[in-house]
């Protein structure tokens, strides 16, 4: 028998409602389609016509109706009597009704679409339930059917709670009367009751009004008091309060918990609890064993059970009119002999999702909140500690407070602590210290809810050294602990308050969605029910009954995923042939059901087919109800893996709800089945048989399949997937029917699914089973979840059936071995050492070769030293079965422990087994939380590679998030954005639950309003984006309305870039939009901080930003590898946050533009860039003193040199103007990542980007502050080849952290080919010189790409096309404005003469007299043609052509004096017209800013001009040789190395120009001139860089001393002899060549070199 629980009949038929479906909407949310519905109806409709004809019938008909009926109906929907009356009389006999929902009330998400009516039948039953429950043998519930209403048990807060008990039972009818008339939504769903008699149907509901069967369904968890309103109050059965005092609460409470622990643990404390509760029998007595909350023995609690609050503890503490809902506990239905029910359940309907929730709060009782007293402070990242922060590091610091009359300023060192600038403020405002504590004081970053961290020195402060980087003042406020806002931090309310795990499950944007709910489901089975006894009434004519029964089941299979088992078949088969079975296999005959024994006996099976249906669809779906068998359960005995070596095996039966499109577009399908582990098959492939569709009830692939596998269970490893794929042939096309036609078809894949074949508890899986079908566009196996597909409502169903023992087979993990070897390195051959350091040297096990992975693992005893080979060891290992797990646990216990780094090798989906990943993350425990900070995108990720719910790396980071809001912040953003992965979204719900459930009260109402304000600015965006350009600016300033009103309902907000970003409010007047194809906006909040700027940030939606993070990500870690290391790159780092699907934030620079914002204005940066023209208009505008213009310089060396290293190795590609930004301080920065990893921008077929990197010419004339190349140049290479092979040490880290990312479905991302760009960009296996070589290289071919230059060209005219600026032009060379009125009138302007000059560039400048109104003496003022050029293309920008004067042709016939001689005539006649135009023109503030003498005009111009030197043959000088030589000298393996660094300070030619020198080294003594080596040659400079590496082989040590180095630097010269500019003789004795030597040699005539 079945009983539905929650669920009341309804008086009102579905019959009677109108026949036009609007009805059927609100049925609808339920799970059933119209035409299910139409179909219940319609047959409800017949069955009640036709058994109103049967009253008529003759007696004995009448009196087997009467049989029938009274005997149990096979749907009830009875609920139990809950006895009050006792409770309040006497608290010792109280009978607790088991089966308690261990949850909170808020768990249901749907409170507002429900609420309970009572009415007032519950007095009618007190006496009877008395004398029922008066005899003590007695402890079940009544068989009667009862009223469907909970027991509220009050706080006694609501002075009107009881109000209507002393009322009578018109007045609560009437109540209910007036409830009942309310619509909610969903209404209830009226169930199918079959036709009785009126006296059959008096006595089954005695003393009930007809009204009953009206009333709502009842839901314990449903009792929301701020839902509800005067129009929808809630009558409940009321408890006078003068009784209340009789409860013992204590007690009670007791008793539930000790109920819940009965059926959880079979340890000795829970035993203990047992005893306890066995001495409590007055209370508990005769526990049943049927227990709707648990399905198995050793099921832990789920949540902490719902507690019963006393009503004198905290009465005036609780909310008014707050009720805490006890719920009816448990139901004794009227039973028939299938003996199954169906029960409402929480989350406990799994059981690993039960066990994942008594971890958490097991996690929960051991933070205590009192234990993490600054929890809710969000404090300053630090980094470690280095020189360039620490000593010797001078800082100047501002400190304010309220007690401050003004600020203090501190010029503090960098290896100072914070608590020690906190004890010095003290001291200026107290006189007295000795009641003060400096723990009690914190530091506050002006402008940032951001707090120092006392004992960590000022420099180790990100926040410091980001002031320091960009010359920001550190202004810091002193305030006490206890005046810090910690509405973050947990309270203790928060830990006294139970688990609401699954409330917040469904509180999230993609919630589990069920596939029918228990209402639907109790209409379908009252449908059924009606049928079955119609059929069983029935003397003849069967096959009309027969089909109305297959249509009834037919909506219930349906229902519940389309699934027809095949029992259900074989029970329909037992029927006649009708219409609705399509394929029947057996025609049974009519004559045999007749007999009516035979048609019970065929509705029994049946009945028994459909609730097993049921049973299994309750097992493997979120269904809010389930199944419970009566009796107690079966307890299986264990069996080890270990033993079992029969082969593993199982049935695949069928795949259900197969689409429609499928069935006519495929002939046969079949399927393949492979066993997995970390990605390996540990199993030949299988493959079952070609097979049709079969049409049963509904489409079915019937393969019903034994497989077997040639492995046994006990070779089998504890993380084994199960992989079956589906695929199908497609139908030939007409015409083609020969057999070649069909061979050459290929097979398409339809889906797959991957299960695990060991449970949660490390059972082997058996029974029946359900696996939902993920589409085969998502079958790429890195990103493979070990889940199934039941998030989709149409995906395929495959049912499997497992074997079945009277065993649990379980996998128990193996002791590690007694014994293992351990052996030093060195004790192997130098031949196999050579080849373990070759292999090691590959970094990463993706590309260990098969010899590889032997070798490996044959001298594992032999690499204990090298830590961070542990991933290759583990990687090599031939096999994880049960058998090889002690040796291989072994060697991980003695294996040196490896960097928190380093093992995040050991989390990728190559290593799933448990033991592997727990002692990883034991390992990774001591990262500090700035570090966890930075990979915390990766360690997301790798919970998609866990094969359980709950781990070790889930109970990590919820413990770290519980300790630091940062962490706590970040992850919350990390797994929202996971839920968009279909195959992992169940799993980051669960997660992101449990950090819900963690973090306290505050920071979840902290995180709900940050995902208001980004949902109100994400459809703000959309419309903005959708909107016509014009209007654009009219819908924004409307939507910025709705982002006011959102803070006038909350006072404040963090921002998901950083929970240290409080705002209060947003300056509409300042916020605007970018015109780009995304359109994003440009936001300005208004600071919490008075004592902080406004915070701008970008909104952008529609673009998915994950890879932007993931390449800022990488380049941030490459920063601090750097700065770790001694080396600043000076590199700019800005946040960017995903916060939704294809939506996120970024932070906003007020000092830096875009390049391209420089070139465009001049015509010279149309082509070569804006680099050059960068030193001659951005240098005085941005810069003026000569001293902040170096420094400006110097950071763009080294942020230049950064950019450089870190876009080659991530591969960044689409780089041009566009997307390089530079700040006034001079540092360069990139944006927009949206190629990387090589995936280079395509113009057709031509690939766009060529060079390594970007590194044009411009770039280069900034670092040499010219055309010719300096010692500065020498630098900039210097500073790119060791950042690149700091970088390098480090390729394992940045493998392992871009590996865990193959999973994150980033498009560029996703395969091994786009790893394998970063491996070849590193080359781990080159030396560090090949490697600085290799990088040089680079350079030279990036400086000389003419790719790189047509981007650039391509960028700036489209920016100058769409470019549209309300700002006045500038010239780039002026650095200010001059106006009419500043310097008065001008009368006349003269061109006299032109000079020739030789810097910057060769040419001409034209020199001018200007006079002007109110100066007696003419300024003289020089410019060249380029500056003429610029002003009249500004002016044309301004005015129209027409009234502007002509200007003089670039292209002039002649050169030299006669060209310049020639433009001196037509620029003085374009001067005197421009002067003399209309005021408009020649009074704008471009002329007089033309005109205005710049700082050059004051200087002479000697040093700009040159005399042209006479025409003569020049000869090599003679004492003339000059300049240094860098070297790096190194001798290893008979092998002599010398690498050709730099050289610099050359001589140039006596006519000026620079030379094209090479090196040319011969090792003396050499008489035959074997030994000649040469570089390359370098054009035109003084100050070439070549890293070149020349080698000797074959020198042994012993000849070192007698050999000498020959070094000469010589000019090619094409026509007559290379000329030589300097030497130098190098002694190998005087070197100490046992470690590498490298310094510069000086350059002359002499014989003997040394270092300079």
């Amino acid at each position: 028998e079945v009983v539905l629980k929650g669920t009341t009949r309804s008086s009102s038929r579905m019959s009677a409602t109108k026949g036009s479906g609007e009805h059927w909407k609100s049925l609808e949310c339920l799970g059933m389609s119209r035409k299910e519905l139409a179909l219940a109806e319609a047959l409800q409709m017949e069955y009640d016509a036709m058994s109103r004809l049967k009253q008529g019938k003759s007696s004995h008909q009448q009196e087997n109706v009467t049989k029938l009926n009274n005997e149990t109906s096979l749907i009830s929907f009875d609920e139990p009597i809950v006895e009050y009356t006792p409770l309040m009389n006497d608290k010792k006999n109280i009978k607790l009704m088991r089966g308690l929902s261990g949850s909170d009330p808020t768990l249901n998400y749907n409170s507002h679409s429900q609420y309970t009516r009572i009415d007032s039948r519950a007095s009618s039953f007190s006496n009877t339930t008395s004398s029922r429950t008066s005899d003590p043998g007695s402890q079940s519930w009544p068989k009667d059917p009862v009223p469907s209403q909970n027991l509220y048990i009050s706080d006694g807060s609501d002075p009107e709670l009881f109000s209507g008990v002393q009322s009578g039972p018109s007045n609560r009818i009437s109540s209910q009367q007036t409830c009942s008339s309310k619509k909610l939504s969903p209404p209830p769903v009226p169930p199918r009751v079959p036709m009785r008699n009126s006296s059959e149907t008096e006595g089954s509901f005695k003393g009930f009004p007809p009204s009953y069967k009206g009333s709502q369904p009842n839901d314990i968890n449903l009792f929301t008091p701020s839902c509800e309103d005067e129009d929808s109050k809630v009558v409940q059965c009321k408890i006078p309060e003068d009784n209340l005092d009789l409860f013992d609460f204590d007690l009670l409470n007791d008793a539930i918990t000790k109920l819940n622990l009965k059926y959880s643990y079979d340890s000795a404390i829970l035993k203990d609890a047992m005893r306890g509760w066995k001495q409590e029998r007055n209370i508990l007595e005769k526990e049943t064993s049927r227990k709707p909350v648990a399905r198995s023995k050793t099921m832990p609690p789920q949540v902490p059970p719902r507690t019963y609050r006393p009503r004198n503890g905290n009465r005036n503490k609780t909310t008014p009119h707050k009720r805490i809902s006890a719920g009816p506990v448990c139901t004794q239905p009227s039973r028939m002999a299938s003996g199954y029910e169906l029960f409402e359940v929480s989350e406990e309907r799994d059981e690993e999702v039960a066990a994942f929730c008594h971890m958490l709060d097991v996690l929960r009782s051991g933070c205590c909140s009192a234990e993490q007293s600054d929890s809710g402070i969000v404090w300053s990242p630090v980094t470690a500690r280095n020189e360039q922060h620490g000593h010797g590091v001078s800082l100047k610091v501002t400190v304010m407070s309220d007690q401050l009359q003004e600020p203090l300023t501190f010029t503090c060192d960098g290896a100072s602590t914070v608590d020690l600038l906190i004890y010095q403020t003290l001291c200026y405002m107290y006189d007295e210290l000795h009641d003060i504590d400096v723990n009690d004081f914190v530091l506050k970053l002006c402008g940032l809810e951001e707090f120092l961290q006392n004992k960590h020195a000022l420099g180790s402060h990100e926040y410091i050294q980001y002031c320091r980087k960009f010359d920001v003042d550190i202004k810091l406020y002193l305030m006490e602990k206890k005046a810090v806002r910690t509405n973050l931090s947990r309270t203790a309310h928060d830990d006294e308050h139970p688990s609401t795990f699954n409330h917040y499950v469904h509180l999230q944007e993609r919630p589990i969605k069920q596939t029918i709910t228990r209402q639907a489901l109790t209409l379908l089975f009252d449908t059924y029910h009606n049928e079955a006894d119609s059929f069983l009434l029935q003397e003849a004519d069967f096959q009309l009954k027969a089909e109305r029964i297959v249509q009834s089941v037919m909506a219930i299979c349906n229902a519940l995923a389309m699934v027809e088992t095949q029992e259900v078949t074989n029970s329909l088969n037992q029927l006649p042939a009708c219409p609705s079975r399509m394929q029947p296999k057996i025609q049974k005959d009519p004559a045999v059901l007749a007999n009516r024994e035979n048609r019970e006996t065929v509705v029994e099976a049946l009945t028994a087919a459909i609730l097993n249906v049921v049973e299994l669809y309750c097992r493997t779906f979120n269904a809010d109800f389930h199944t419970a068998v009566h009796g107690s359960k079966e307890s299986f005995l264990p069996q080890n893996a270990c033993h079992v070596t029969s082969p593993l095996s199982f049935t695949v039966y069928a795949a259900h709800r197969i689409p429609i499109t499928w069935a006519t577009s495929h002939p046969s399908f079949f399927l393949g089945v492979c066993l997995q582990w970390g990605g390996k098959k540990i199993a030949k492939n299988l493959r079952s048989r070609r097979n049709p569709i079969y049409i049963y009830l509904f489409y079915l692939f019937l393969f019903f399949k034994m497989i077997c596998f040639p492995i046994q269970v006990n070779q089998l490893p504890r993380e084994t997937l199960l992989t079956v794929t589906l695929y199908a042939l497609p139908i030939p096309p007409p015409g083609t029917s020969s057999e070649t036609s069909k061979q050459r078809r290929n097979t398409e894949a339809l889906g797959w699914v991957t299960t695990p074949l060991f449970n949660f508890r490390q059972v082997l899986t058996c029974g029946r089973k359900l696996l939902g079908l993920w589409p085969a566009t998502q079958e790429a196996i890195s990103r493979r979840s070990s889940s199934s597909n039941f998030n989709q409502p149409d995906s395929v169903v495959l049912q499997i059936d497992f074997p079945t023992s009277a065993f649990n087979i379980r996998f128990t993990t193996p002791l590690p071995a007694e014994f293992s070897p351990k052996y030093d390195f060195s004790c192997l051959d130098e031949d196999n050492q050579r080849q373990l350091k070759g292999v090691m040297q590959k970094e990463s096990l993706f590309w260990l070769t098969e010899s590889d992975r032997k070798l490996l693992w044959e001298k594992r005893y032999y690499c204990h030293s090298e830590s961070r080979c542990l991933p290759l060891v583990l990687a090599s290992a031939p096999s994880w079965e049960w058998a090889c797990l002690p040796d291989i646990y072994t060697l991980l216990q003695q294996w040196t422990c490896m960097n928190h780094l380093d093992s995040l090798g050991l989390l990728h989906a190559t290593f799933p087994d448990q033991e592997l990943r727990r002692t990883a993350v034991q390992w990774m425990d001591t990262i500090s939380d700035t570090e966890l900070e930075d990979f915390l995108p990766q360690l997301v990720q790798a919970l998609k590679y866990e094969c359980y719910l709950d781990s070790p790396l889930v109970r990590f980071l919820l413990r770290r998030a519980i300790g630091d809001i940062r962490i706590a912040h970040y992850l919350f953003w990390l797994l929202k954005d996971g839920l968009r992965d279909s195959q992992f979204s169940v799993r980051y719900q669960y997660l992101l639950a449990a950090l819900l459930c963690c973090c306290g009260k505050g920071l979840r109402e902290e995180f709900d309003k940050q995902c208001w304000l980004t949902n109100i600015l994400a459809k703000l965006a959309q419309k903005v984006r959708e909107a016509a350009p014009s209007s654009r600016q009219t819908i924004l300033r409307e939507g910025l309305e709705e982002v006011e009103k959102f803070f006038t309902v909350n006072t404040s907000c963090r921002l998901p870039l950083s929970p240290s970003l409080l705002v209060r409010g947003i300056n509409s007047k300042t916020c605007s939009f970018f015109n780009s194809n995304a359109v994003p906006l440009k936001l300005s909040f208004l600071n919490m901080d008075p004592l902080g700027d406004k915070i701008n940030v970008i909104f952008k939606s529609g673009d998915d930003l994950r890879q932007d993070m993931l390449t800022l990500q990488m380049i941030r870690i490459m920063n601090k590898i750097w700065i770790q290391e001694g080396l600043d790159m000076r590199m700019v780092m800005y946040d960017c946050y995903a916060t939704g699907r294809g939506r996120a934030k970024c932070t906003i620079f007020k000092t830096a533009i875009l390049v391209h914002q420089i070139g465009v204005e001049q015509l010279n940066g149309l082509v070569t860039g804006p680099f050059q023209s960068c030193v001659l208009g951005w240098k005085p505008n941005a810069a003026p003193q000569l001293a902040h213009f170096t420094q400006a310089v110097e950071n763009f060396i080294y942020s230049c040199a950064g950019c450089c290293v870190a876009t080659y190795i991530l591969g960044i590609c689409d780089r041009h103007n566009d997307n390089i930004m530079l700040k006034s301080t001079g540092h360069m920065f990139h944006i927009d990542f949206g190629r990387f990893l090589g995936h280079a921008q395509m113009f057709g077929n031509i690939k766009r980007d060529r060079a390594p990197f970007v590194f044009t010419s411009d770039m280069a004339y900034v670092i040499n502050g010219g055309d010719k190349p300096s010692s500065r140049f020498h630098d900039f290479v210097d500073l790119c080849c060791q950042a690149y092979n700091l970088i390098r040490k480090h390729t394992h880290l940045f493998l392992n952290l871009l590996g865990l990312m193959l999973s994150c479905d980033i498009a560029e991302l996703s395969s091994l080919e786009d790893l394998k760009y970063v491996y070849d960009a590193l080359k781990p296996q080159d030396s560090e010189a090949d490697a600085t070589a290799y990088f040089t290289g680079l350079i030279q071919s990036s400086l000389g790409s003419v790719a790189t230059k047509l981007n650039f060209f391509i960028h700036n005219l489209a920016q100058m096309k769409f470019t549209v600026s309300d700002a006045h032009p500038v010239l780039s060379f002026a650095p200010k404005i001059y106006t009419l009125k500043a310097d008065g009138r001008i009368r006349d302007v003269f061109v006299c003469r032109y000079q020739k000059i030789f810097n910057p560039n060769k040419g001409y400048i034209y020199i001018m007299k200007v006079e002007r109104e109110g100066h007696h003496e003419k300024m003289v003022i020089q410019r060249t043609f380029d500056e003429f050029s610029e002003l009249h293309n500004k002016l044309r920008s301004s005015f129209s052509s027409s009234i502007l004067p002509s200007f003089p042709s670039r292209f002039v016939i002649g050169r030299g004096e006669a060209m310049a001689e020639r433009r001196r005539d037509e620029l003085n006649g374009y001067v005197w017209h421009l002067i003399h135009a209309t005021s408009e023109v020649a009074e704008c503030d471009l002329v007089y800013t033309f005109f205005h003498p710049l700082p050059r005009d004051d200087k002479s111009g000697a040093s700009n001009t040159l005399q042209k030197p006479t025409e003569t043959v020049w000869t090599p000088p003679l004492g003339k040789v000059g300049g240094e030589v860098k070297l790096s000298i190194s001798y290893k393996n008979n092998k002599l190395f010398i690498m050709v660094i730099h050289v610099r300070g050359l001589q140039a030619s006596q006519d000026g120009t620079a030379p094209d020198p090479y090196v040319k080294i011969y090792l003396l003594p050499d008489p035959q001139k074997t030994s000649k080596r040469k570089t390359k040659v370098a054009r035109k400079t003084c100050n070439p860089t070549y890293n070149e590496m020349l080698v000797y082989d074959g020198i042994p040590k012993g000849d070192l001393e007698q050999r000498v180095i020959h070094l000469r630097v010589l000019n090619e010269e094409a026509f007559r002899e290379n000329v030589m500019l300097g030497e130098v003789h190098i002694k190998l004795k005087e070197l100490d060549l046992s470690q590498e030597k490298v310094g510069w040699f000086q350059l002359g005539s002499t014989i003997q070199g040394t270092l300079c």
